[in-house]
């Protein structure tokens, strides 16, 4: 293919890059530096590294890393057995067909389960428990979050785990090696591309829910997602809303480039393809 006719190719492509990622990205930095009153300022950025602000990005940053981490403890064994099992291809569509689901439906059904005249609370009561406050808590805002976010850590630590050169693990065994020692030292090192996917489809959008933070949560968790959304659309406020925007995709960036890695430790059919 000669250079010309590549570079039609990439014209579609090019055009949506600008249009949808860098326009919009741009209009963002645009706004950050008006205040409220549609004056040119620097009082937005010195506003974010004030008290406030700064605490609501270290409660932001926790909350991703209590799902992230939640999510990869539940998804990385799960994603192990289902490279085992017999069906695989079948289990891992079953697992997927939730996030098909929209996830405004999803949270108004975990309202539902989780309420105080709901199933959970019928079932505590049945058992002597009683009636507790469920919805509303921290609690309730990182298990819903883990389970939207279960499908999309599973898929890339399933994909590294099934591509995993079997030899590698044999060899581990004929050499003596414990199953702990082989997981240890073989097969989590290879398959850490796919844990770092894992938590970027994770971390990052966990950084800016706010719906969420809403319905599940009744706005007693705040996150930068939920303080954007407050500045635009509460406060009027797009210079601040906006300057916070910036900081959340620069932060979006720094993971990217931390969690970031080339493919290892794949089959020797994978590598010939």
């Amino acid at each position: 293919m000669n250079k010309g006719l590549q570079r039609i190719y990439m014209l579609p492509y090019a055009l949506w890059i600008v249009l949808f990622v860098v326009a919009p990205i741009a209009l963002v930095l645009y706004y950050s530096f008006f205040d409220i009153t549609g004056h040119f300022t620097f009082s937005n950025y010195k506003s974010f590294f004030s008290s406030t602000y700064l605490t609501l990005t270290i409660s932001s940053f926790w909350y991703a890393l209590l799902i992230t981490f939640f999510a990869l403890l539940v998804s990385y064994p799960t994603a192990y057995l289902l490279t085992k099992t017999k069906h695989k291809q079948l289990w891992l569509l079953l697992i997927i067909i939730p996030s098909w689901i929209n996830l405004l439906l999803k949270t108004y059904a975990f309202i539902g389960l989780m309420g105080l005249y709901g199933p959970l609370n019928a079932f505590l009561e049945a058992i002597g428990i009683g009636k507790q406050q469920i919805l509303f808590t921290d609690f309730s805002f990182v298990f819903v979050s883990v389970y939207i976010f279960i499908p999309f850590m599973i898929l890339p630590i399933f994909n590294a785990l099934d591509k995993l050169n079997p030899a590698l693990i044999d060899a581990s065994r004929d050499l003596g090696a414990s199953s702990w020692t082989t997981f240890r030292r073989v097969i989590w090192p290879l398959t850490l591309n796919g844990v770092k996917s894992g938590v970027q489809v994770v971390f990052i959008p966990a950084l800016s829910l706010f719906m969420i933070t809403r319905l599940i949560a009744g706005n007693k968790v705040i996150t930068l997602g939920t303080a954007i959304e407050q500045q635009f659309l509460v406060t009027q406020n797009w210079g601040m809303g906006s300057t916070i925007a910036v900081f959340l995709i620069l932060f979006m960036f720094i993971v990217m480039v931390i969690t970031g890695g080339s493919d290892k430790g794949a089959s020797v059919n994978e590598k010939n393809k």
